[in-house]
């Protein structure tokens, strides 16, 4: 596989449309790089489920997933499947989180996302954060959508493993859900890694990147 290799990264934005979105597109990246960085900076916005059992949950989840980390959520109470609508308050809400710091990454829904509520996101995310790289995750869930990413990130079977775990320890309101399970998250771990001659993986799709050759 070609390897590409970043810089130094100590500061990243997560956007997410819902409480438990980010810990299924990047639990294991956000553990890696939550062990790999000392105090690494996050700045999360999910857009809806504040004042309900699910805000709960995503506090909780990310202090597992992203442990020893200047860790900062905002959870609004926008309506679950009816963000578009509200789209100046989620609009203004990403420009806040872009005024609020400068992440080195930014991870956020991919477009071709089947729900609408990622999708508003996904097209956000660039209009705020213009000179930043942006990362789309996706979201394991009931739609087939899952897209054809272009960047991979190799997981340790011990981190796929931890991952898939917390999922199941930090979102019992999900679990209802009959593809919300750890052997759909590491089916899906492991599908990734396949196509990147891993054995676990988390993979993305680049919305634009530039690239130096030979040296900073």
């Amino acid at each position: 596989m070609i390897r590409l290799d970043t810089g130094a990264i100590t500061e990243i934005a997560l956007l997410a449309a819902h409480c438990d979105d980010l810990a299924i597109g990047l639990g294991g990246t956000l553990l890696t790089l939550a062990d790999s960085v000392p105090g690494l900076r996050v700045r999360a916005l999910i857009l809806t489920g504040a004042g309900t059992e699910r805000e709960g949950e995503e506090r909780a989840a990310l202090e597992s997933f992203c442990p020893g980390a200047d860790l900062d959520v905002r959870v609004l109470d926008l309506p679950d499947g009816r963000t578009p609508v509200h789209w100046e308050r989620a609009k203004e809400a990403v420009g806040e989180l872009r005024r609020g710091g400068d992440p080195q990454v930014v991870f956020a829904p991919q477009r071709d996302d089947a729900h609408q509520d990622h999708r508003l996101l996904a097209e956000l995310a660039p209009t705020e954060f213009r000179d930043h790289l942006i990362l789309g995750y996706e979201i394991l869930k009931w739609e087939n959508d899952t897209p054809r990413p272009s960047l991979f990130h190799p997981l340790s079977e011990v981190v796929a493993r931890r991952k898939a775990e917390l999922l199941m320890k930090h979102y019992p309101s999900q679990r209802d859900h009959d593809w919300f399970d750890e052997e759909s998250f590491l089916g899906l771990c492991r599908l990734r890694g396949v196509q990147c001659r891993a054995r676990y993986a988390e993979a993305f799709l680049v919305e634009k990147a530039t690239i130096t050759f030979g040296g900073a």
